[in-house]
């Protein structure tokens, strides 16, 4: 009876039309009144009578009518199998396995982007990784060498950790565009999932590096990775700090030079795409592109699980049909003549 009350608002009935046996209820109640007679008979004085109270078995005499129906409306809900059903998820989650690589030289301290470019990247890839729950991402960052910040893991909060440390001065300087992505491809050649993407973010062009872009190009194709790349920087010449010999740091203007031709062969190549984000909006919308683009593949399914009821009512006609005989049998017996 309590996970029935608990459960009422799950309840449905296999078999609802035998609810219309109820409209017998009323019609059993009208013949009842109708063959209610009235019996006379004389008395020389009623005063005998006049002091006499209903006893408690007139008073209570209802109760084998209402025990009746209780019966009846306890079978028909029986009938009408009362059950409760409740729905389980299953969620076959398809993540795609997913690495940054992203250039940490001294050029992405140039603040064409607020605060920096670096940090502006770094705020992007942190609300991006908040967006893909499901998949294995990792972090290789980049200058003039490269090196692997995160291996690829489901762990985010470590992930954004790592991601959060970052800054620029933590490798030799220089951009080995080569190196970043082979390092990239090296996280995800061996990854288990379907989908192989990395993210390559620079400002620059490809100076140093023992790797040549054109060899890791011929590796991530070669690894089935899908490369998306980003060119981050203003148009001309972009503010950059730069400290001078008496220690003090004065804003400079530098030109912004980025390998469009490179970063655009890679991406195609790899089945990509190349961005250009000339500030920090437009960094944001790549991001947001790439996360409509590399879907995840969720497949939900739904089981109902259904518990019969039907028991409980009855049990309960069954109580009150015994009861009922038992209170004809024992309590309101009829006299016979």
């Amino acid at each position: 009876m309590w996970s029935l009350l608990n459960d009422i608002n799950h309840i449905s009935f296999a078999n609802p039309y035998f609810f219309a046996l109820l409209f017998i209820v009323p019609l059993y109640f009208y013949y009842q009144k109708k063959k209610t007679t009235t019996s006379y008979f004389r008395l020389s004085s009623t005063a005998a009578l006049e002091t006499q109270a209903p006893n408690w078995k007139v008073k209570t005499a209802w109760i084998l009518n209402a025990l009746t129906y209780l019966v009846f409306i306890c079978c028909v809900i029986a009938l009408a199998r009362p059950q409760t059903s409740n729905v389980s998820e299953s969620i076959d989650s398809e993540g795609i396995d997913m690495v940054l690589a992203m250039d940490i030289s001294g050029s992405m301290l140039a603040e064409d982007l607020k605060p920096n470019r670096i940090e502006a990247a770094k705020k992007v890839a942190n609300d991006f990784i908040d967006q893909r729950p499901s998949d294995r991402i990792g972090l290789v960052i980049f200058s003039g060498e490269s090196f692997t910040q995160c291996p690829i893991t489901s762990d985010h909060g470590v992930l954004k950790t790592q991601l959060s440390a970052l800054k620029s001065g933590l490798l030799q300087d220089g951009t080995a565009i080569g190196m970043g992505l082979a390092t990239g491809v090296d996280r995800l050649r061996s990854a288990k999932g379907k989908s192989k993407v990395l993210i390559l973010l620079t400002d620059g062009v490809n100076n140093t590096g023992l790797i040549d872009p054109m060899n890791a190009l011929e590796i991530a194709k070669s690894f089935g990775v899908r490369v998306y790349t980003i060119g981050v920087g203003t148009t001309g010449k972009a503010p950059y700090p730069q400290t001078m010999p008496d220690g003090s740091v004065q804003k400079t203007m530098m030109d912004v030079q980025i390998d469009a031709a490179l970063l655009t062969k890679i991406a195609k190549e790899t089945g990509g795409k190349y961005y250009r984000a000339t500030g920090n909006n437009a960094l944001e919308q790549v991001y947001k592109e790439i996360d409509r683009l590399e879907k995840t593949k969720i497949e939900m399914s739904a089981y109902r699980h259904y518990k019969e009821l039907f028991g409980i009512f009855l049990w309960i006609a069954i109580i009150a049909l015994i009861a009922q005989l038992a209170l004809q049998l024992w309590v309101y017996r009829k006299i016979t003549l």
